[in-house]
Order: C-alpha cells, then sequence, then structure tokens
C-alpha cells in the first residue's frame, strides 16, 4: 500500500484521488503484475503450507563429551588479554585482565570498575591478585613472567 505522508493534517485531495483510481483499478493492476512475473506476484500473496514430514523424523544431538575436570591456566592473548583458561576445552573461565601501556610502558591492569571494565574479576580473585594492579612488566620475559605470577597466586602452578 502506498503511504504518502505530507506536512498538513489530514490526506491531500491528490492523495485520496490516487488511493480511488488504484483501489478502482485493483484487478487489472494484479493482472499485470502477474503477466509481468509469470505468475509470481500471486504465487507470492498466497499463504504458505508449512512443510509436513514424511515418516519418522529423528534428531541425534549426541550426548557431547564426558564432563572432565577443568584444568586452569593463566594464558596473554595476543591482544594483551590475561585470561584464566580450562586447557581441556579451551573455554575462557575468567577474564582476569589486559596488559596496557602507561606512559610508554607495559602494565598490568586487573579487570575492575577502578580500570575502567564492565565485567569486573570476582571479589575473591580479586583479593589474590589485588598487588599485582598496576605492575610494569619488564622485557621481553615480562608476559611470562606476569602469567606465572598470576597462576601461582590463585594456585595453579
Amino acid at each position: 500500500m502506498v503511504e504518502i505522508i505530507s506536512r498538513r493534517d489530514g490526506p491531500r485531495r491528490e492523495d485520496d484521488a490516487l488511493r480511488r483510481i488504484i483501489g478502482d483499478n485493483r484487478a487489472t493492476i494484479t493482472r499485470l503484475a502477474d503477466h509481468l512475473t509469470g505468475g509470481g506476484y500471486s504465487a507470492s500473496k498466497a499463504p504458505k503450507q508449512a512443510p509436513k514430514p514424511q515418516g519418522l523424523i529423528i534428531h541425534d544431538l549426541g550426548s557431547g563429551r564426558p564432563a572432565e575436570e577443568p584444568h586452569p591456566v593463566v594464558r596473554i592473548s595476543l591482544n594483551g588479554r590475561v585470561i584464566l583458561v580450562d586447557e581441556n576445552s579451551s573455554r575462557q573461565m575468567h577474564h582476569l585482565g589486559e596488559i596496557r601501556v602507561r606512559q610508554g610502558r607495559e602494565v598490568f591492569a586487573l579487570a575492575t570498575v577502578e580500570n575502567g571494565f564492565f565485567a569486573p574479576v570476582d571479589a575473591e580473585i580479586a583479593g589474590m591478585l589485588a598487588e599485582l594492579d598496576g605492575c610494569v612488566l619488564e622485557g621481553e620475559e615480562g608476559e611470562q613472567e606476569l602469567a606465572a605470577e598470576v597462576g601461582k597466586r590463585l594456585g595453579l602452578a
């Protein structure tokens, strides 16, 4: 349907005339549309039937892998995120923080509201890692040392 919006309240005289012409000639317009589309216009307007299953349909979603005891490991991603990952399933368990550059130095920022994180780390984990918040990473081995220290403080090593 054509909807014409004007600045005045109510429809314009031309709009009413156009709607009346379209309404009076609806059958001709439909016949022309069917001729041009090979019947596709009316077919698209017809209600569609829902597909009916034939025979017995079985969906076997499987039982999944047996639940293994998680084996947490601290990882530092290429974009500087410090995360706790289950080594068995490679799923992230906790986002601990990230490595940020402050005044030209790489610094560990713990995932807290004060550091601008929307989803802060649990209070228990934050208590264990609070001393590492703001520590400077020195040299090329700084990331490995940070991961080892975080793992040690969380009792993973």
